[in-house]
Formats: C-alpha cells, sequence, structure tokens
C-alpha cells in the first residue's frame, strides 16, 4: 500500500501539534499517533539553555517525503505530517512534530517511530546547543563539536 504525504514543511515559525493530527486523521482512519520533539534543558551532561536549528529547507522536505513513503512501504496506508522548526528555540518548545494516521494503533505507532528516527538519521537538520560551558554542533546521538566563542572548532565536547 502507499503513503499520503498530507503535510510537509520546515518553517521558523512555532509548531502545532493539532494541525499535524487534523491533517493526517479522517473518518477512514482509526488511529492518529504524533510525536512532539521538545527542546530540553540538558544534554551529555551539560546545561542546555536553547538551541538552533538550521536547514536547506527543499532537501529536508524532499527527506521527509522519501521517509514517509517507506513508512507506506512498511506499514501500509499510513498517513504522514512531518513538521520541523528551524531558527532559535527556548527550553520547552516543540522542534519536531511528526503524526501518522492510519487504519490501526499499532501501523500509526510504529510508522510514527520509524519517520522520526529515519529524520534524526537522514534529514539535512543541524542543530547548535547553547549552554553555561559553550556552544556545541550536535553531530549525532551523543556526539558534539565544541565551538569556541566566535563559532570556530574548539575543544573537544
Amino acid at each position: 500500500m502507499s503513503v499520503s504525504m498530507i503535510l510537509c514543511r520546515v518553517t521558523s515559525d512555532p509548531l502545532d501539534p493539532r494541525a499535524a493530527e487534523a491533517a493526517v486523521g479522517d473518518r477512514t482512519r482509526g488511529a492518529v499517533a504524533t510525536f512532539q520533539g521538545v527542546v530540553r534543558d540538558h544534554h551529555a551532561g551539560r546545561r542546555v539553555t536553547r538551541i538552533e536549528y538550521s536547514a536547506y529547507a527543499p532537501m529536508a522536505e524532499e527527506v521527509f517525503r522519501a521517509i514517509a513513503a517507506e513508512a507506506g512501504g512498511r506499514f501500509g496506508g499510513v498517513a504522514i505530517a512531518v513538521l520541523h522548526r528551524i531558527g532559535g528555540l527556548q527550553v520547552g518548545e516543540v522542534s519536531l512534530v511528526v503524526a501518522a494516521g492510519s487504519v490501526h494503533r499499532r501501523e500509526a505507532h510504529e510508522a510514527c517511530s520509524f519517520v522520526v528516527d529515519a529524520i534524526k538519521k537522514r534529514a539535512p537538520i543541524w542543530k547548535k546547543e547553547f549552554g553555561d560551558d559553550g556552544v556545541f554542533w550536535i553531530e549525532g546521538p551523543g556526539e558534539c563539536a565544541a565551538l569556541d566563542p566566535a563559532g570556530r572548532p574548539g575543544r573537544d565536547g
């Protein structure tokens, strides 16, 4: 079965999880699973005070569509919405929303989880964290590169 990419957006505007849910829900789907990524106040043992996301939006949105198509192949007939925020975000703000609508809950949950994991691995979106002990580009799960005050590579994170 195929996937329906209902909503796909990289934006600097605040994200609305309800809009993503509404986009994938209809009378034929009995389940909508939603994931919200929220900026937390710590990472790798360091305090985080804010973050900045940057992206090449057209490429990121193309990657989102490809991931959604893969989800459709694996979980059949799911509708996917992906919203990712770029720019400066404060602790507690929503940075990523993924919603998956399906006939049954299992497929909705699994498709949502699959899409989130694939976005983290493959989307051309970069995160810079700011904290008490410096600025760090986050390269992957648990990995970071420290920057000096001028934004150049510095000491190890």
